[in-house]
């Protein structure tokens, strides 16, 4: 058993008189030294670069989409400021680089501009000016567009996806097409497109991407077939563990979940079911799941028309919890 250290024995001679200016001396590099010590921390000053390649589209005679390219910072960007003829109509936090303008003037040319922030107040300089002039107003206008047909999605890197899709058809014109990623949309692109960039993603995670052709009007079309997409994992991550083919649909008062467990090794007896992000509830086989895809089907209250994003996870042979599936959104009927 190790011993405790002795306590040191104190000198029993007594203490040298120091001299009065030893002691002053010694005062001054004692204070010295602490101040040195307790260098404040430089004042950020710099702003961030100019927010680039900034665009506008008119989606319908009262909105626009602003897009921008991402800023940098000497310490970090912490958000953006979208401007709309000199006067600020919308703060957004740094991840957002994209936004709708709306409650424009119709038939109207509207300009725009973009500057970063950082979190010491610094803001970057006007980005360039961009212009975008809202369509006419056709409210007489009431039907919605075809849907747009055969999504598909290919990964660009670990982080950004492009989206194509056949045109959508219209009793005026589409206007513009709008992506969606969990039931949010999440880009605009003009009504002469069929494809969309979409960056800003997480390495080794999926999705699921919907398309709605929209008119001048603001008529939308049903959501295109979802498009499901694992990005590239990060060098060296494990690979994905979600559950895969995930449908999901709703009939007198229920909804109907079917899925294909993810391939690990065993058995898996536990899934997560998660309703718009929160935990709903555990899925559990008391006895040896059945091979090949699941089902589960549970009661719901809420009035029709009420919209749910679907995501499910599984439980690993390990005991912990494995990637969440590609979201699938529903509608209660």
């Amino acid at each position: 058993m190790q011993r405790p250290l002795p306590t040191a024995q104190l000198n029993s001679r007594p203490l040298a008189r120091i001299a009065p200016a030893a002691l002053q001396l010694a005062l001054v590099l004692a204070l010295a030294g602490c101040s040195s010590a307790a260098v404040p921390e430089a004042k950020d000053t710099r702003a961030p670069t100019v927010p680039s390649g900034v665009t506008a589209t008119a989606g319908s005679s009262g909105t626009v989409h602003v897009m921008w390219s991402a800023a940098t910072d000497d310490r970090a960007v912490t958000g953006y400021a979208v401007y709309s003829e000199g006067r600020k109509i919308k703060d957004l936090p740094a991840t957002t680089l994209m936004t709708d303008v709306v409650g424009l003037a119709p038939a109207t040319r509207h300009r725009f501009t973009v500057r970063a922030r950082d979190a010491a107040g610094n803001v970057s300089a006007p980005s360039a000016t961009v212009t975008a002039t809202t369509l006419r107003a056709t409210a007489e206008d009431r039907t919605p567009p075809s849907t747009p047909s055969a999504l598909r999605a290919t990964p660009d890197g670990s982080r950004a996806v492009t989206l194509r899709w056949s045109a959508a058809e219209d009793d005026t014109r589409v206007t513009a097409y709008d992506v969606y990623q969990a039931d949010t949309r999440i880009h605009t692109v003009p009504g002469t497109a069929t494809t969309a960039h979409v960056t800003g993603l997480r390495p080794g995670t999926a999705y699921a991407f919907t398309v709605r052709a929209r008119d001048a009007a603001e008529n939308s079309s049903p959501d295109s077939a979802p498009a499901d997409l694992t990005t590239v994992p990060s060098p060296g991550a494990p690979p994905n563990t979600a559950p895969t083919r995930l449908a999901v649909t709703s009939a007198k008062g229920e909804i109907t979940v079917t899925w294909t467990p993810p391939d690990t090794g065993a058995p898996v007896t536990h899934h997560e079911l998660h309703l718009n992000g929160r935990f709903a509830t555990t899925i559990i086989w008391g006895t040896t799941p059945p091979p090949g895809r699941a089902t589960y089907t549970f009661p719901v209250q809420d009035p029709p028309g009420t919209r749910y994003t679907v995501t499910l996870r599984a439980q690993l042979p390990d005991g912990t919890w494995g990637d969440f599936s590609a979201p699938r959104t529903v509608e209660v009927h």
